[in-house]
């Protein structure tokens, strides 16, 4: 085994290795770019080297770089992580001749499977079912529309070189090619330094399931079953589950069967995920291999036991696996969320700043489940607009998959971010959902389950409770400050949004009761509230409800609270009788107009806006790209008009909400 590993990543999977290495006795090595300089994982790693400024083209793709800092550190190994340079074979060879073992898998692999367009042929050549798509190579917009054509709409528009959902298009018309392809193209190249994009065939309603397998360098390979991974938007994968819950025992054997045949026909000997197409009938079709180590590889360690960079490790020095195909079984459910900074009630647009408050939730067995959370960050750390906007991998695991998923719910609810748009709401939604919880799930769930986007949940009469029972103890708790808690139950006018509950407080030994008023005055229900673990300042509101465990996001705001629970979003004021009587008979406040003006949704680099004034632009027209994240965002016009005043320029860099275009 090795004594030193370089690891050429960054963030969470930087962390991951480190530390398996750090239980396997191995020291590590960071390498990092200059908005990495104060990464945890730089603070982690016995030794870290700056390679170059915080573009990756210049510092995390930069192989020369990353091979000097192996060699003046003395590593004897290379982790790639994934995405990078994790599926360049080049780079793999290059590590070969300076002496350096590559972790993953030899570069004949790469070249055969790591590469999306070269894996199709190869797979067609062995007769593996392959999704129908040109993948030649594309010389331009006008042979994609038709190549696009020629397939019939739907189409994919993929980067070779990719992964992640970088580079990655849905065309529906020519419109969509003409415009998708370009950007496609874009994206691939700075994400992977390689244009190209092929087109295949888009399924409609299909499941995405993978099958994680496993290889040394002595002619062995299993499958470590599989992974589902339909829930995506944009191409992006969201929830991952250990197993699927939709396939059966004949099917699972199938697929893993055929993985590993292709995995052996390429001498395949490190940790690989095979992708494929999965129908509702439960026909499986070649997608492509990722020859490296996949995000949502901790799903599969879970159900499995396996740690996956040890497997890495150990095949790369050498060693035989330890494990054969009958001693990999599966042991529960395990579910994934990936947390992202994004905004999802603005189209799930990057989001970037400090995490001016980042508070995961406790890690370890609570019995009925258990709580993972691979992450890559601290508290007050900047998320920036240079990566990928992953932030964590929280993962929980149970018996079954009903208690992974209740185990998910309820570790989205202490998961607690400040400071930039995040995702939790959007997650702790789809947990809640019934379609989520029977498993009928494909690609399109979240297309299909949130068409209008997301604007969060209404709270259900529980959660409504919530609202009523921690808005009136935070409202008690401020009225008492500075003196004797009172003695005798305090009546409060509790507002929840535009509705109104009468309710009266009352101290009991353990918390409050809270009396809930019916509309004659009588009362209605008695709210237990218990276990509380709150004081002013804090966040986040932990108790029990009637004996229900739950956690609240607390954050104050004009005159009252702003609440959630998992989806659910209230602004609670909590007044007396009489205040709340004239509060009722103030005139709503009409919000801004907006219509004439074109915002930028998100923080970004302009990369594309040629109007001038006195241009005339109709609904619907592109009239900007702003690039963040490595992702380049279309912004359209919402209706006709004349440009009056433009207030960006191609290069810059805007904020959140800055006007791009005025229209007259």
């Amino acid at each position: 085994m090795f004594s030193k590993i370089l690891i050429a990543n960054r963030g969470e999977i930087a962390v991951r290795v480190i530390k398996t290495a750090r239980r396997l006795g191995i020291k590590t090595v960071m390498v990092f770019s200059e908005a990495d300089a104060d990464s945890l994982a730089v603070d982690m790693a016995d030794e870290a080297f700056l390679i170059g400024p915080p573009q990756a083209s210049e510092s995390y793709l930069s192989a020369e770089k990353i091979i000097r800092a192996a060699k003046q550190s003395g590593a004897e190994a290379i982790h790639p992580g994934f995405g990078f340079l994790s599926e360049k074979a080049s780079f793999a060879r290059l590590c070969a001749s300076e002496g350096i073992v590559f972790v993953g898998p030899n570069p004949r692999a790469i070249d055969a499977m790591g590469d999306k367009i070269e894996s199709k042929k190869f797979a067609k050549a062995a007769n593996v079912s392959t999704v129908p798509g040109h993948i030649g190579v594309i010389e331009g917009v006008t042979h994609a529309v038709q190549i696009a054509e020629e397939i019939g709409y739907p189409v994919m528009m993929k980067a070779s070189a990719g992964g992640g959902g970088k580079g990655m298009r849905i065309a529906w018309t020519r419109t969509d090619v003409q415009e998708g392809f370009p950007a496609a193209q874009s994206e691939a190249r700075n994400s992977f330094g390689d244009d190209r994009v092929f087109i295949e065939k888009f399924v409609t309603e299909p499941r995405h399931i993978e099958i994680q397998v496993l290889g040394d360098k002595h002619g062995s390979v299993i499958h470590l079953n599989e992974r589902e991974c339909s829930i995506q938007r944009r191409n992006q994968k969201v929830i991952e589950e250990a197993p699927s819950p939709f396939l059966d025992p004949e099917t699972r054997r199938a697929m893993g069967e055929q993985a590993v045949a292709l995995s052996k026909a390429v001498d395949y000997d490190s940790a690989g995920t095979v992708e494929f197409i999965v129908d509702k009938d439960r026909n499986f079709y070649f997608l492509e291999m990722n020859t490296r180590l996949q995000v949502e590889h901790p799903v599969t360690e879970l159900i499995t036991g396996v740690d996956l960079v040890e497997q890495m490790l150990r095949s790369a020095a050498g060693e035989k696996l330890n494990l054969t195909q009958s001693d990999v079984g599966i042991s529960g459910w395990a579910v994934e969320s990936r947390i992202y900074a994004e905004d999802p009630y603005r189209n799930f647009l990057p989001s970037i700043g400090r995490l001016v408050r980042y508070a995961p939730p406790k890690e370890g067995d609570f019995g009925a489940y258990q709580v993972r959370n691979d992450a890559g960050v601290r508290e007050g750390d900047e998320i920036s607009i240079y990566y990928d906007p992953m932030i964590a991998k929280l993962c929980t695991h149970a018996a079954s998959r009903s208690g992974a998923i209740a185990g998910m719910a309820r570790a989205l609810e202490d998961f607690h971010i400040e400071g930039l748009g995040h995702n939790l709401p959007f997650l702790s939604a789809v947990m809640d959902q019934p379609r989520f919880q029977s498993g009928k799930i494909t690609t399109a769930y979240i297309a299909e389950e949130f068409s209008a986007g997301f604007q969060g949940a209404d709270p259900r009469p529980e959660q409504e409770d919530i609202f009523t029972a921690v808005g009136a103890y935070i409202a008690h708790v401020q009225s008492s400050r500075g003196r004797s808690p009172i003695s005798r139950p305090q009546a409060l006018a509790i507002i929840l949004g535009d509705a109104r509950r009468d309710v009266s407080l009352s101290r009991v030994e353990g918390g409050v009761d809270v009396d809930v008023a019916e509309a004659n005055g009588a009362v209605g229900k008695v709210l237990q509230l218990r276990s509380i673990a709150w004081r002013p300042g804090l966040a986040q509101f932990r108790g029990r409800l009637d004996e229900q465990e739950f956690t609240v996001s607390v954050r104050p705001t004009q005159n009252g609270l702003v609440l959630r629970h998992r989806a659910s979003v209230r602004i609670v004021l909590a007044l007396t009788p009489l205040a709340a009587d004239l509060f009722s008979r103030l005139p709503k406040k009409a919000p801004p107009d907006t219509s004439k003006l074109i915002l930028s949704p998100m923080p970004g680099l302009v990369v594309s806006l040629d109007l001038k004034v006195g241009d005339e632009v109709k609904a619907g027209e592109t009239v900007a790209v702003i690039e963040a994240m490595k992702m380049q965002n279309i912004i359209r016009a919402e209706r006709d008009g004349t440009v009056k005043a433009v207030g960006a320029k191609m290069g810059e860099s805007v904020a959140a909400d800055e006007v791009l275009i005025e229209l007259g």
